[in-house]
């Protein structure tokens, strides 16, 4: 199905605005993979807060440029996906969890605002902790040192008293 020039400056200006808000740009290739989970993929990707699109690549071309994402534009060569996100892991989350489990879906690349990443530089993007996941960390970390210290505060009076009683104990037993 051919778009006519209109509908193709609609699709150009709507993925040009989604890029102007976005963090990420994940591509993958997708042939050979059928059109049902291709769907599923979308349902993840919606799920997620991903804007996932099938583009033909001239088109991805003219939305990328004048946007920090310009220099994608070397890396839209095949039949890609394009994976758009305002969280700078969610797309790359999303499709590289896919890959893994679909060998006919294969990341191409991506990018953050003016940094290009290769597959791999994605993978491991994919792979990072979540931000919520890294807060928790960093709490952890804070709250360790003052837990430690109210441990030991309590230990000082715990320990008179475990000594009282001792003390207590051994008279009964004298008495008795």
């Amino acid at each position: 199905m051919s778009l006519n020039l209109e509908e193709k400056k609609e699709v150009v200006a709507e993925l040009s605005a989604r890029l102007a808000k976005a963090q990420t740009v994940v591509l993958a290739e997708y042939r050979g993979l059928p059109v049902e989970d291709i769907t599923v993929l979308r349902s993840k990707a919606r799920a997620s807060g991903v804007y996932l699109r099938v583009l033909k690549n001239t088109l991805a071309r003219r939305a990328v440029q004048g946007t920090p994402f310009e220099q994608l534009a070397g890396q839209m060569v095949g039949p890609l996906a394009y994976g758009i996100s305002d969280d700078p892991v969610a797309a790359a989350r999303v499709l590289h969890a896919y890959a893994k489990g679909n060998d006919k879906l294969v990341i191409k690349g991506g990018m953050m605002p003016n940094y290009l990443m290769s597959a791999k530089e994605v993978a491991n993007l994919a792979t990072m902790p979540s931000r919520e996941e890294l807060l928790a960390k960093l709490l952890g970390t804070m709250q360790a040192p003052i837990a430690k210290f109210v441990q030991t505060l309590n230990e000082v009076p715990g320990r008179f008293v475990r000594t009282v009683a001792a003390v207590r104990d051994q008279k009964e037993q004298a008495a008795a």
